[in-house]
């Protein structure tokens, strides 16, 4: 089966920055539904066509995966507001964001503690990946028609970097 709009993806991939610094590798394949919600567009555009077996190599541009890095997400926070045991790295919810803290910070992006100080917090609403171009080695291990279920949720179950709040010392980006 061809890959088209619409299908379920089983991928293998080793995600490099431009100089050649692995980023993340996902050795064990993972589904992801085309014309969902799990994939970066361009991603999905140039899997198009291809089957089980097919290998890919990607240059994605910031524009083509997580956007430029925008200086208007970051947030200064009295660290009062933070539990005690608040590490950098640790991600926050805007929705689940302290009472007190900024209101002009978003509510719907993922927040990370990108430093710690004595008297405040600093708070990154960038994706991790922001402003970076990439380079994506993908294998396509197998393709298949996606369910009802997949189509109504729009996802196969995975995401392609999405990131969730997570426990201190985890760096899983998928």
């Amino acid at each position: 089966m061809e890959i088209n709009e619409q299908c379920v993806v089983a991928l293998t991939w080793v995600l490099k920055d431009t100089l050649g610094e692995e980023l993340d590798v996902l050795d064990d394949p993972v589904e992801f539904l085309v014309g969902g919600d799990d994939l970066l567009e361009r991603i999905e555009q140039a899997l198009q066509g291809y089957g089980a077996g097919a290998e890919l190599s990607l240059h994605l541009e910031p524009e083509d995966a997580f956007g430029d890095y925008d200086g208007q997400l970051l947030f200064l926070e009295p660290r009062a507001l933070f539990p005690d045991e608040l590490e950098e790295g640790m991600t926050f919810e805007g929705s689940a964001l302290p009472a007190g803290a900024s209101v002009d910070a978003p509510r719907d992006a993922l927040y990370t503690v990108a430093q710690i100080y004595p008297d405040h917090v600093v708070l990154d609403g960038n994706h991790p990946l922001a402003g970076m171009a990439l380079r994506l080695q993908v294998k396509v291990h197998a393709v298949r028609e996606a369910t009802e279920q997949e189509l109504e949720r729009r996802t196969a179950g995975a995401g392609f970097f999405r990131i969730q709040p997570q426990a201190p010392g985890s760096d899983t980006l998928h």
